[in-house]
Parts: C-alpha cells; sequence; structure tokens
C-alpha cells in the first residue's frame, strides 16, 4: 500500500461566514509531487492555506499519520511543512543570508543551520552570489528561488508551492521547475503544488487534482490528466 504524508478529507474552508471549500479530497504520496490545478479562483491558495491551518476549516487532516486539523501554523511547521506563498513572501529589508536564517527559526541546531545554508546555496548558486545582498533588490526569480530556499531550512518534510512561476521568465520557470524535481529526488521532500501553468506542472507531478468552486471534479495520475484531450481543453485551456 502506497504511504501517504498527507491526506485530507471532507476539507472545508471558510473565510468569515463565507465558505470557500466545500469537501475537498486530497492527498500527497510520499516522495511523490501532487499538483493542484483548476481556473483562478476556484480555491487552489485557500487549500493550501487550510492545510496550513492559516484559514478557518473543518475536516480531517492527517500528515503522517497524525491528525493537524484546527492546530496553530507554528506547530506545523515544526511538524516539517514548508508552504512557500504566492508572492514569495520574502523579508525585502533583510539581506539573501538573513532570510535563510529566518526560515530556520524554529530550529536550535547551529552547525546543522550553517550546512544547510550551504546546501541551498548548491542549489541556487546566484543566492550565494548576492547573500549579502537585500532581498528586496532581486529580481522576481531570485526571490522565488529565495522562497524556496527559506523553506528548505526547515528540512521539510513536505512543501506547498503557490504559483511557483508567476511572474517569471520562460527560462527561469525552467531553471526552477528542474530544482524542484532535484529537491524532490535527492532530498524526498514531498511536495503540493499549485501552478497556472498547468502543462508545467502536469510534467512536473505524479498525481494532480482539478477543482472548481472549491469542489474536487478530476483526479488522477498526472500522466492520463495531461495526455486527456478533452480535459486540457475544457479545464486547463490549452
Amino acid at each position: 500500500m502506497t504511504a501517504m504524508v498527507l491526506q485530507a478529507r471532507e476539507l472545508c474552508a471558510y473565510y468569515g461566514a463565507t465558505q470557500a471549500l466545500f469537501g475537498l479530497e486530497l492527498g500527497v504520496i510520499e516522495g511523490g509531487i501532487t499538483t493542484l490545478l483548476g481556473a483562478n479562483g476556484p480555491g487552489k491558495t485557500t487549500t493550501l492555506r487550510a492545510l496550513s491551518g492559516m484559514v478557518r476549516s473543518t475536516g480531517e487532516i492527517r500528515f503522517g499519520g497524525q491528525p493537524i486539523a484546527g492546530r496553530p501554523v507554528e506547530q506545523i511547521v515544526r511538524l516539517g511543512i514548508a508552504h512557500v506563498p504566492q508572492g514569495r513572501g520574502t523579508c525585502v529589508r533583510q539581506t539573501v543570508e538573513e532570510n535563510l536564517q529566518i526560515g530556520a527559526m524554529t530550529r536550535r541546531d547551529r552547525p546543522g543551520i550553517a550546512v544547510d545554508i550551504d546546501r541551498v546555496y548548491g542549489y541556487f548558486p546566484r543566492l550565494k552570489e548576492r547573500r549579502d545582498q537585500q532581498a528586496g533588490t532581486l529580481s522576481g526569480g531570485e526571490q522565488q528561488m529565495l522562497a524556496v530556499g527559506r523553506a528548505l531550512m526547515l528540512r521539510p518534510r513536505l512543501m506547498l508551492l503557490d504559483e511557483p512561476s508567476f511572474g517569471l521568465a520562460p527560462l527561469i520557470v525552467q531553471e526552477l521547475f528542474g530544482i524542484l524535481r532535484t529537491l524532490n529526488h535527492e532530498e524526498k521532500v514531498s511536495m503540493l503544488l499549485v501552478e497556472q501553468n498547468a502543462s508545467l506542472a502536469l510534467d512536473l507531478a505524479d498525481h494532480a487534482y482539478l477543482i472548481e468552486t472549491g469542489r474536487l471534479i478530476i483526479k488522477g495520475a498526472a500522466r492520463d490528466i495531461r495526455d486527456d484531450e478533452t480535459v486540457r481543453r475544457s479545464y486547463l485551456g490549452y
């Protein structure tokens, strides 16, 4: 039986009195990449926020078999879930290296933190070149790399990635997704990916879910959804 690092059942989410998710069921295989697709505004970002404890939700959420629904955000982070939000979320007035150190705030192993900063620089050499530069002066692609690098400083078991390609040039996107693939293969980091570029996401992922107005409408192997012309034309727009 395939081990699941994350499972959600009957997941509903709310912004005040407004319901945004309606009974979603989804999972991420241990060591795998799952993508969550859909048109703008159907609840993809809300799903990641609900899994991270950032919005009010109901239903069951399990991480490594352990129930986490209703736990504080910081506690969920400590369990090994790193959230890379849409818009990158870096501390723009802090340097690259200070941002990486901030990413390790929940850790107490100083020698390990230094090792992991070097590890991040190995994946993102441009960040090493700019280690003393304020994050706000980096290019969009460099800021996205920094956001991923900062998440890696948690030594996560699962990364939640919200639109990592947004606003980036195609060559930078290809480079970034190549690094994500390497991280998944070499570091065995599981990933749940929300991505506007459906073709790119389906090429990277093992499994895919398609949601519409907060409801699950299609799920399956990424390659099957990628090869289904009707699904691509009707729901993914390519």
